[in-house]
């Protein structure tokens, strides 16, 4: 699934990356602790989060997240958004609460980070 189909599916507004929305997004992880993010979100996932500090931008730099998606209509400053650009990660948001962002993206097709790992293990 690409950002942009993400970005049609949550009826999201884009906050910075439009650039980068065909990439493509193989797995999600969702949490509003970043401690949470940290010890199990994996390299290449989107992050659904509603923390909207410059510490998600960071988190998701360390981790090299594919991009941001803050729920419940939740939007960063300006100064946040202007980090994610320089750092190249593309940020949305969506009006959906976590759960029916989960849910949505799932029914589609979209598995959780720790899917893809057992997935990945499996085919090996």
């Amino acid at each position: 699934m690409t950002l942009q189909e993400i970005r049609e599916l949550l009826k999201c507004e884009v906050l910075c990356g439009e650039e980068v929305l065909g990439s493509e997004i193989k797995a999600a992880f969702a949490a509003d602790l970043l401690s949470d993010v940290l010890a199990y979100a994996n390299e290449g996932t989107l992050l659904l989060t509603g923390i909207t500090n410059q510490q998600v931008v960071r988190t998701a730099e360390m981790l090299e997240l594919l991009g941001i998606v803050f729920v419940r209509g939740k939007r960063p400053d300006a100064e946040t958004i202007t980090l994610a650009k320089t750092k190249g990660i593309p940020m949305m948001t969506t009006k959906y609460i976590m759960f029916e962002t989960c849910g949505r993206l799932y029914k589609n097709g979209l598995c959780g980070c720790i899917e893809r790992v057992a997935d990945d293990t499996d085919r090996k």
